[in-house]
């Protein structure tokens, strides 16, 4: 069983910073690509930023300059550090990995629970 687990969520006000960071654990043989995703209710989810498996990236137009994805593979973990937080940022945070498990042959996509990102003064 693979689990993607997210923290770092919360409240901060416009201008401010968070880091969100996504473990993934359980049987796991590899790890692809990372990405986060957001999702205002009544929306569409939205692929924010992503990163493979040799550190390449790329990221929403609406987040560019102001946030950093990064991985840390021994650890199984991506991050994404958020600056100069914007109200329209405000969202909950998913993160998503393509993966492949010891216990079923395979990549599959993996989503965890995420995580509340509230911009607000």
């Amino acid at each position: 069983q693979v689990q993607l687990v997210e923290s770092g969520g919360g409240l901060v006000q416009p201008g401010g910073s968070l880091r969100l960071s996504c473990a993934a654990s359980g049987s796991i043989f590899s790890i692809y690509a990372m990405r986060w995703y957001r999702q205002v209710p009544g929306k569409q989810r939205e692929l924010v930023a992503s990163i493979g498996s040799v550190g390449n990236t790329n990221y929403a137009d609406s987040v560019k300059g102001r946030f950093t994805i990064s991985r840390a593979n021994a650890k199984n973990t991506v991050y994404l550090q958020m600056n100069s937080l914007k109200s329209e940022d405000t969202a909950i945070y998913y993160c998503n990995a393509d993966l492949q498990s010891t216990a079923i042959v395979g990549v599959r996509g993996y989503w965890g629970q995420g995580t509340q990102v509230t911009v607000s003064s």
